[in-house]
């Protein structure tokens, strides 16, 4: 399977995302002002790319069609910002931010988007019986409310093979969400550039 039809996949799984996750309820009046506006890894903090230089898109108001496994469905309508990345190859990620009213309400919006990507592997069979995923979990990051690294490999009954990273952190009101991905499979996967890019983007939103 393509990237691209990959990624057309994990989008559409996230419509069963109520399934897997909790419905965020609305903060109680006075809730604390915004916060300032997070800040964005640049082309230079994604994992080296070994023949190609990373490009960075300008931030976008919106929610990025190519996250995959996550989505908008059963949470607030928050204001979301994101930023794309891409290499002269077939080699791609996408940052998002968003802001909740409170942090209780961002500690569970964090929680409900990792426990989308836990689940994306199940749902991607289920829903195309032509495709193997498998799921791993790289683990905790200790960085500012807490961050956690995993990775998705697909494979379709062609022979296609692609392989992602995600990972989600917290810093206060604030949780982003970081997703890299190529062809490939585990093997292929820079986890440990890839944690340090999670790092970063959590450390760089205030």
């Amino acid at each position: 399977m393509s990237m691209r039809i990959r990624t057309s996949a994990l989008t559409a799984l996230a419509v069963a995302a109520l399934a897997t996750g909790t419905v965020l309820t609305a903060p109680a009046a006075g809730a604390a002002p915004k916060a300032a506006t997070p800040k964005f890894l640049s082309a230079s903090q994604l994992p080296p790319h070994p023949t190609s230089a990373w490009t960075a898109g300008p931030v976008t108001e919106g929610f990025p069609e190519g996250l995959g496994c996550v989505d908008t469905e059963g949470v607030l309508s928050y204001d979301y910002r994101y930023r794309e990345f891409r290499t002269d190859l077939d080699t791609s990620a996408v940052q998002l931010t968003v802001v909740a009213d409170t942090a209780a309400l961002a500690k569970a919006l964090a929680k409900h988007y990792d426990d989308l990507i836990r689940t994306c592997a199940d749902r991607i069979e289920k829903a195309y019986p032509d495709v193997e995923a498998e799921g791993r979990d790289y683990g905790s990051l200790p960085v500012e409310e807490g961050a956690r690294v995993r990775g998705l490999h697909t494979e379709s009954s062609g022979g296609a093979s692609d392989i992602s990273l995600l990972s989600v952190g917290r810093d206060g009101r604030t949780v982003t969400v970081v997703s890299w991905g190529q062809l490939g499979d585990f093997g292929d996967a820079p986890v440990g550039a890839f944690k340090k890019t999670t790092t970063t983007a959590v450390n760089k939103l205030y």
